[in-house]
């Protein structure tokens, strides 16, 4: 298959390296034992994953030069903070900071009028949900988040859900080569509320039933958005065989929810 050219910030998209699982610990641990230039190589090996994290925010800048440097400033605090120690794959603790600067750099740009005593609430429980991530290497509950500042929980919620960039109901949010889904096509209608119910419990169960393997190339294609290749040299299988897993998967989720 060629590889199209795209240049982004002087990169060239199309000859980013992915690290294989392997690689990137033999890395870090390189990295954490002084070895800057496995920092460079880190870095460069985890580009495709900011890219792929982008693909979300297209619609909210003109500059994606931009919005590129910001999540490679997010990288380079995951690979700075990272540690092997905690068994959590860099993917996981990775993809919330990317998306932590990308959405921070967002807000201070954000057109939209908010009050500062809301502003300065929402960029504290940011601060403090960032901090309890680190940490604990889990996500804070807005609870948890309340406490730490002494505050509501409910006014924790306004100001962060102060600070959200609206969206139009027509912002397409998926399309895998066929019609395009967009966010009105999932806005729920509560005189179904009992039927979504059920397929949401009939869908959680069916992924509890996958293997090991198919959850991971679950999560890996439509999570952080990586490809059949990237995911079959990481797995160390054939393109194919990745192909034939996914499909089996989508098949199977379909038939539960038909």
């Amino acid at each position: 298959m060629a590889r199209h050219k795209v240049e982004i910030t002087g990169v060239n998209t199309s000859n980013i390296q992915v690290l294989t699982s392997k690689e990137m610990e033999e890395l870090f641990i390189k990295f954490q034992n002084g070895d800057e230039s496995a920092r460079d190589k880190l870095v460069n090996g985890n580009l495709k994953l900011v890219l792929s994290i982008l693909k979300k925010f297209n619609n909210h800048v003109d500059n994606m030069d931009d919005l590129f440097q910001i999540g490679c400033i997010g990288l380079l605090k995951a690979i700075d903070n990272f540690d092997l120690s905690f068994g959590v794959k860099f993917s996981t603790y990775c993809v919330p900071m990317i998306q932590g600067e990308v959405k921070r750099y967002l807000r201070d740009n954000n057109s939209i009028r908010v009050s500062r005593s809301v502003k300065d609430l929402a960029y504290k429980s940011l601060k403090i949900k960032e901090a309890l991530i680190n940490k604990n290497q889990t996500e804070p509950s807005i609870e948890e988040i309340a406490k730490e500042l002494n505050v509501k929980p409910i006014d924790v919620i306004n100001s962060l859900e102060a600070l959200r960039d609206p969206i139009s109901i027509f912002e397409p949010i998926y399309n895998d080569g066929g019609d395009t889904i967009y966010l009105f096509d999932q806005i729920e209608d509560r005189k179904d509320n009992g039927e979504d119910i059920d397929i949401k419990m009939a869908l959680n169960e069916a992924i509890s039933k996958l293997s090991k393997r198919e959850k991971f190339v679950l999560d890996q294609r439509f999570i952080i958005g990586k490809t059949q290749m990237e995911i079959s040299e990481e797995l160390g299988i054939s393109q194919a065989q990745v192909s034939r897993i996914e499909k089996s998967v989508i098949d199977n989720l379909k038939a539960t929810l038909r």
